[in-house]
């Protein structure tokens, strides 16, 4: 993995549900546009990468759409993912897995993780990665990955069928980042947010924030 600091600030966007947008140098990066997610979060990218196969992080169309338009975007997936698109974009797709490293669109990227969270022991657990950018920017997709690096930026999944908010408190307390903005939220209604807002806030021990889908902040 190239170690050459960035040349200027990344700009993230927070899409709607798990998708984010990070930019930076002219570039752009895109994580999970899901079928939760803008019809065109992932147009405009360079690099797109995806945790899982759920199609709230994975929408095959989006995705393909995103190819199409770019004709030198590629996609960093686990297998599961890449089976379903790689015979379409030879040589742009890659598959990766826990302890890979490599470089996207101009970001440096660290993947974390091999399996999504428990939603019932009867459901069985499929793969899931996240994915840790520049060293800084941590996407966990549905999991509670603790990547063992420091991580300045945490993408927190806060509202799913498989977590609950002690789970979601005790994971911002051992990932210990400085500061946390909300992913996986469209679950989330407007009436829950302030007690998920004050709780994860007074409890968690780090800066925690909620950007709307395009709001934006630098990292």
């Amino acid at each position: 993995m190239s170690a050459t600091p960035s040349a200027g600030p990344t700009r993230l966007t927070k899409m709607s549900h798990a998708c984010v947008r990070l930019e930076k140098d002219g570039r752009t990066l895109v994580v999970d546009p899901g079928g939760f997610s803008e019809r065109d979060a992932a147009l405009g990218a360079d690099a797109v990468l995806v945790t899982h196969e759920h199609p709230d992080h994975f929408d095959e169309g989006r995705l393909r759409a995103a190819l199409e338009a770019n004709p030198a975007a590629a996609i960093w997936t686990l297998r599961s993912v890449a089976e379903r698109i790689s015979a379409a974009f030879p040589g742009r797709v890659h598959t990766v897995g826990h302890g890979d490293t490599f470089t996207a669109a101009g970001f440096d990227v660290q993947v974390h993780g091999e399996l999504h969270a428990v939603i019932h022991p009867d459901i069985p657990r499929i793969t899931n990665v996240g994915f840790l950018v520049d060293g800084s920017v941590f996407h966990p997709g549905d999991a509670l990955t603790v990547p063992g690096h420091p991580v300045d930026t945490l993408l927190l999944p806060v509202m799913a069928p498989w977590n609950k908010i002690s789970e979601v408190i005790d994971y911002v307390r051992e990932v210990r980042p400085r500061r946390a903005f909300d992913i996986h939220d469209a679950l989330l209604t407007d009436l829950a947010r302030p007690i998920y807002d004050r709780q994860i806030g007074e409890l968690g021990g780090t800066d925690h924030g909620r950007l709307p889908p395009g709001g934006a902040t630098e990292v």
